[in-house]
């Protein structure tokens, strides 16, 4: 069984977060372990309480774990602090982790800031060069760029930016054209993979989807067959979402089946 390592925040509800991503390794067949890096108080209506992981802990985590377990592909959500980024920094050049995919998580779907001053200038200088693919959306493209995305050409000039800053692929996510979800894939060539837009507010996608992406990386896929499938996955998830608190809707994480012509079903 391939194994894969989510370092992030832990998130109480379970649809977002570090359980999330635990969640969907589990559904696509692969060993998930986790580190986590900040703990929130949260529920369906949203981000109450922040508690950052102390620095020397959370490298305690890694090289106990890293020492024993290496993956097949990581995933970095919320990193909150300067020095949660400085911590893996270090560790990624002492454990070379593969096929390692950052979703820059900046703030939550109701605008509370997931990240303290100066994380998002460390992410982007010690993290970004050593990922595989990054999975912003729109609007954490805008703060990592500066350029404000109304069309397809803002998110390519957005995307160009990002890839100078060191990731392989560079993935945004949410764009909605002509009614329709659009993400941009752009490795040095684009690539728009669109889906049907689903009304109403989930929590948890972006999670759900990176999550997905680095299941994928770990069983082997290339990276523009691991989006695809991620994307088609969380479609079929936010379509069977349930609403178990007052707030936003929950994916529903399903198991991942291929069939014969290796398309998830």
């Amino acid at each position: 069984m391939k194994t894969a390592l989510t370092i992030a925040g832990s998130d109480p509800t379970g649809g977002a977060g570090l359980q999330a991503d635990l969640k969907v390794f589990r559904a696509f067949g692969v060993h998930g372990t986790s580190v986590i890096s900040a703990i929130t108080a949260q529920n369906t209506e949203g981000v109450f309480s922040i508690l950052r992981v102390e620095k020397l802990f959370l490298e305690k985590q890694l090289n106990t774990l890293l020492s024993d377990i290496r993956p097949h592909a990581t995933k970095l959500g919320m990193l909150y602090s300067k020095d949660a980024v400085e911590v893996l920094s270090k560790k990624i050049k002492k454990y070379p982790l593969k096929n390692l995919v950052i979703d820059p998580i900046i703030i939550s779907s109701t605008g509370i800031s997931l990240v303290e001053n100066e994380t998002i200038d460390a992410l982007r200088e010690k993290l970004f060069p050593s990922s595989k693919i990054i999975t912003p959306n729109i609007y954490e493209a805008h703060v990592l760029t500066g350029i404000t995305i109304t069309d397809e050409k803002a998110m390519k000039d957005a995307a160009r930016i990002l890839k100078k800053m060191g990731p392989e692929v560079v993935v945004i996510t949410g764009g909605h054209l002509d009614k329709t979800a659009v993400d941009l894939y752009y490795d040095g060539d684009f690539h728009i993979i669109k889906g049907a837009k689903i009304r109403g507010e989930y929590h948890g996608t972006g999670c759900v989807f990176s999550a997905a992406i680095t299941a994928l990386l770990a069983l082997g896929y290339i990276p523009l067959e691991a989006v695809m499938k991620a994307k088609k996955y969380v479609n079929n998830s936010i379509k069977k979402a349930h609403y178990p608190g007052k707030g936003m809707g929950l994916l529903h994480i399903q198991h991942m089946f291929l069939n014969p012509n290796n398309e998830i079903e």
